[in-house]
């Protein structure tokens, strides 16, 4: 699995990459002392996993986190403060692991770790060999969320709204959670009819309201319906502009 290390103090860094030679599934492939320099290397080596510590110059890892559209590996923070760990979680790390490193801690990370990446890889092995229906607009779905369920059109779904390992739809006046995540129902939903607008909500093209120049080159839209005002992120926008243009 190919790793990059983001940590601004250079022998962090390197006492990272000693604890890590001992796990033969690990290659660091590229290292980053902060968070500008990670983006460009992401997209670039596509790694498995990113060693991401916190408190950094610039964007801290969290805020960095929170801006970053593109492709994200499973995150494993790195940090000497322990006051971040919740947060951490409810933004769907994989661990949080403090500074100064200990090899025992560490090897519970890698095993979790594996073991992510052992069932990512045997549900990409099934998909693969299982067709996949794309919904469109006038397919039904089936939702349920605690003691209350939906048989909902599609057309209805104007919001998908990521929630760590969970989908919020916003259809009507309801708003179901659905144990799914925002990539697997991308898979599945008409691109031409729903747009992916961050690395947080996907909306349906045909309950945009409003359109909007935003911050950083980006757009905001507002849905019909609740008034709902989403960014398109600045790369998205450009996808935006190409499938909305004659």
């Amino acid at each position: 699995m190919k790793a990059i290390i983001v940590d601004d103090e250079r022998l962090a860094r390197n006492e990272l990459k000693r604890l890590l030679e001992n796990f033969p599934s690990i290659e660091v492939v590229a290292e980053a002392a902060n968070t500008s320099e990670a983006g460009p290397l992401i997209e670039e080596f596509q790694p498995d996993v990113l060693f991401l510590d916190v408190q950094m110059p610039g964007k801290t890892g969290f805020e960095w986190l929170e801006d970053w559209d593109g492709f994200l590996p499973e995150v494993i923070f790195t940090t000497a403060f322990d006051e971040f760990a919740l947060k951490a979680f409810e933004v769907n790390a994989l661990d949080y692991v403090l500074k100064p490193i200990e090899l025992s801690r560490l090897s519970e990370s890698i095993q979790k770790l594996e073991k992510r990446y052992q069932q990512s890889q045997s549900h990409a092995a099934t998909q693969a060999d299982r067709p996949m229906h794309v919904l469109g607009a006038n397919d039904q779905i089936f939702v349920k969320d605690g003691e209350k369920c939906w048989f909902v059109r599609l057309d209805r779904v104007r919001l998908c709204e990521s929630m760590g390992n969970y989908v919020r739809l916003f259809f009507d006046d309801q708003k179901p959670l659905v144990l799914k995540s925002l990539n697997a129902l991308e898979e599945r939903l008409d691109p031409k009819v729903f747009f992916r607008a961050n690395r947080k909500h996907i909306i349906n093209l045909n309950y945009i309201e409003k359109i909007e120049p935003w911050f950083s080159g980006g757009l905001q839209v507002t849905l019909v319906g609740k008034g709902e005002k989403i960014e398109i992120s600045r790369r998205q926008s450009i996808r935006f502009k190409e499938l909305l243009s004659l």
